[in-house]
């Protein structure tokens, strides 16, 4: 989840403070846990059992014996010599009925429960009639934990799920934030925190492997660039473990990491039929590797509708990666790199960006502070009727008859004059009694453009160092 800093443990705070909490309770806890792979749950587990009376058992993808026997040596670890196996997973949750009887505080743990769950589909059950009939007053804490969300969310939280309404908690972990991810970044400069965020997609696991003794490009090199690289084909191992045929998988991130953003788009450029298409985008986003996205203005059910990747991490690889494997295999990594990825940083960043701003208006100091407090924020595309064009506004929140609008710019030039005109000419496409305009910059505003700042109430000024100023 968070690498150790300097020893210290990074990020997770909240949900430590709500698994303290739940355990201080002395109550039947059952607690569930999902997310992406590599986003931290293990980590996060680990930290939390440390000092506790604990059995933490990590599910495999095999047979049921082979689960059977690796809970069985998890649970009676504590026992001397050989100890005895149990021979079937009726009488192992009849031992765990003799430990939650004991009146005991003891928290188990069962990681990557949907591997279980596949090898012995019986267990879904056979938990929640031991919860109902001998756990649910003891102090026993069950944690089950996984990546396939999915799985995880329709047979453990679903309704249809045999454990339906058993859980007293549930924790999705989601990748690390730029605020958050800086903890780990500390060597670097605001800038290169910025990018080694958005290359990592702010995943923990990724966050931890870059070294404090590198530069930001060999750590990029070494990630990514390098056939041995941590990185270099984590993509690929992803959807082979969650998805049957990878292949056309790919074909579609491709497109979108290339800007295809509607179905038929999509389709064409896969040479796919725009129904496979659709079935295949549906997966991914459930993934949480695509993002379904409508304009803010309109429902869900717009026929604006368009695709994103969600994952920068995955953004980042199918735009550089992919297309160089080969000479990346053939040692040219450093040369593409620098010809070819450096020059379209920027570009790439400008996605980025607009996340970076969007968690600034939702960070706790600023949030309270903005001209109202915005439900959802998000992006707005439409037609200009007046001047018969596709207009585009980076950042978008509404609240009743009040609009925020922004624009985000990662160049190295000071925001101009031009570029606040056509932000308030497009707030003429809309009816909204007030409109606030928040200019997101990297590099700073130029003179014009503070000063008319200094005249006009509705406007916002941020800077990239502004957003680093906070904590």
């Amino acid at each position: 989840l968070a690498n150790e800093v300097e020893g210290m443990f990074v990020g997770r705070s909240k949900e430590l403070k709500k698994l303290q909490k739940l355990y201080e309770s002395e109550s039947f806890q059952f607690a569930v846990f999902y997310g992406r792979r590599r986003v931290g749950k293990t980590t996060l587990i680990n930290e939390f059992i440390k000092d506790k009376k604990a059995i933490y058992y990590m599910s495999v993808e095999g047979t049921r014996k082979e689960n059977l026997t690796g809970l069985s040596k998890a649970l009676l670890s504590d026992s001397y010599g050989a100890s005895p196996l149990f021979p079937n997973f009726e009488s192992l949750l009849g031992y765990i009925d003799q430990l939650a009887a004991s009146g005991e505080r003891i928290i188990i743990a069962i990681d990557e429960f949907p591997y279980l769950a596949a090898s012995y589909p019986a267990i879904s059950s056979m938990l929640q009639s031991h919860i109902d009939l001998h756990w649910k007053n003891s102090r026993l804490f069950l944690i089950l934990c996984g990546s396939s969300m999915s799985f995880m969310e329709e047979q453990v939280l679903g309704y249809k799920s045999p454990l339906y309404g058993r859980r007293t908690a549930q924790f999705k972990l989601h990748p690390f934030t730029f605020f958050e991810a800086r903890k780990m970044l500390w060597g670097f400069s605001s800038e290169e925190q910025a990018i080694l965020y958005g290359v990592t997609g702010g995943i923990p696991e990724y966050l931890s492997r870059i070294s404090q003794k590198q530069t930001m490009d060999e750590n990029i090199l070494e990630l990514f660039f390098d056939e041995s690289g941590r990185l270099f084909e984590e993509p690929v191992n992803l959807l082979k473990q969650e998805l049957r045929e990878p292949a056309s998988y790919h074909s579609i991130i491709s497109a979108v990491a290339g800007g295809a953003s509607r179905i038929n788009e999509i389709a064409t450029k896969t040479g796919m039929e725009t129904s496979g298409c659709s079935n295949q985008i549906a997966s991914l986003t459930a993934l949480g590797i695509i993002r379904r996205e409508t304009p803010i203005t309109e429902g869900a059910s717009s026929r604006k509708t368009i695709y994103r990747l969600k994952d920068s991490m995955f953004l980042f690889w199918y735009r550089f990666v992919r297309p160089n494997m080969s000479g990346i295999i053939q040692n040219a990594g450093e040369t593409i790199y620098e010809h070819i990825v450096k020059p379209n940083m920027s570009d790439y960043m400008g996605r980025i960006f607009e996340n970076i701003c969007q968690q600034y208006l939702y960070h706790p100091q600023v949030y309270a502070t903005l001209p109202f407090l915005p439900g959802n924020i998000g992006r707005w595309w439409g037609t200009d009727p007046v001047k018969k064009r596709q207009e585009k506004i980076d950042i978008m929140a509404i609240q009743d008859t009040h609009a925020l609008l922004a624009e985000c710019k990662w160049r190295n030039a000071p925001v101009n004059q031009e570029i606040l005109e056509q932000l308030v000419d497009k707030g003429r496409l809309f009816h909204y009694d007030k409109i606030s305009y928040f200019l997101f910059s990297k590099t700073g505003f130029t003179e014009d453009v503070l000063k008319y700042n200094e005249t006009d109430s509705s406007l916002y000024l941020v800077s990239f160092e502004d957003i680093c100023d906070l904590e």
